[in-house]
């Protein structure tokens, strides 16, 4: 009788660690690892910021096994589509050019895009002020674009692989401004580098929600969304943005 009961214990142990491995569902979380404090790569060589902790609550809420794989900024879109991760958490703009390639969730934060300089250069940011004046900005993102947009017949554009660059170009004088994301501007200001410089006028645009890409028709966007408003209604999110911004950028 014992060693009959010790058998079905063990084929009841090994169907409930069975059935646990393929609950765990395995999901890689593509993010850049060049945009503080958002996502960057620490001393260690690890993955950090906002949108990893983000997608590892995330993950945590849908009970899956997730690992990041960092990809440069213009070629991000076309990993996703080539399956080389899961789903895309690097402070991305929700733009419709960008809905044709992919689908997203619901914002998961929102941005505004605000102008940065020298604290001791005459910079307005109306259009008369600026003609003459060279601005950079991360090459394919909505300030670039906004820039090419808006300004192209007045300022000397200069687009970067990563937004640190632009940062770079600033600090050495290359160029006159930086056009960036708001809360990624307030980070780098923060810095020794960017202790000379400060936001300059008000933000050009101030309704940039920020989302989480999947592959076009992947019913992981619903698990995603559902993930989401767990972690803010049990105030998990909450945690995340203290500790990353003084105020919420819900």
């Amino acid at each position: 009788m014992k060693s009959y009961q010790k058998i079905l214990f063990a084929a009841v142990a090994t169907f409930a660690l069975g059935t646990s491995a393929v609950a765990a569902e395995k999901l890689k979380i593509g993010t850049e690892g060049a945009y503080p404090p958002f996502n960057l790569i620490d001393a260690s060589g690890k993955v950090v910021g906002f949108d990893i902790d983000i997608a590892n609550a995330l993950c945590a809420q849908m009970k899956a096994d997730c690992e990041v794989v960092t990809s440069d900024w213009d070629g991000i879109i076309p990993a996703l589509n080539a399956k080389k991760f899961d789903f895309i958490v690097a402070s991305m703009s929700i733009t419709d050019e960008r809905k044709q390639a992919v689908d997203f969730t619901n914002p998961y934060y929102t941005n505004k895009l605000q102008f940065i300089g020298p604290k001791a250069a005459d910079f307005k940011t109306d259009k008369a002020s600026l003609k003459g004046k060279v601005i950079g900005a991360q090459r394919a993102t909505i300030a670039g674009t906004w820039l090419e947009d808006n300004l192209s017949d007045v300022v000397e554009i200069k687009l970067y692989d990563t937004q640190e660059n632009a940062y770079l170009d600033l600090s050495s004088g290359r160029v006159d401004g930086v056009l960036a994301d708001k809360f990624v501007n307030w980070e780098w200001l923060k810095s020794d580098a960017g202790k000379g410089f400060e936001f300059k006028g008000e933000p050009v645009f101030d309704n940039d929600q920020i989302g989480i890409a999947v592959r076009k028709g992947d019913p992981l966007v619903a698990k995603l969304n559902a993930a989401l408003k767990a972690i803010v209604d049990d105030g998990t999110y909450k945690k995340i943005n203290d500790k990353y911004f003084p105020f919420s950028i819900y």
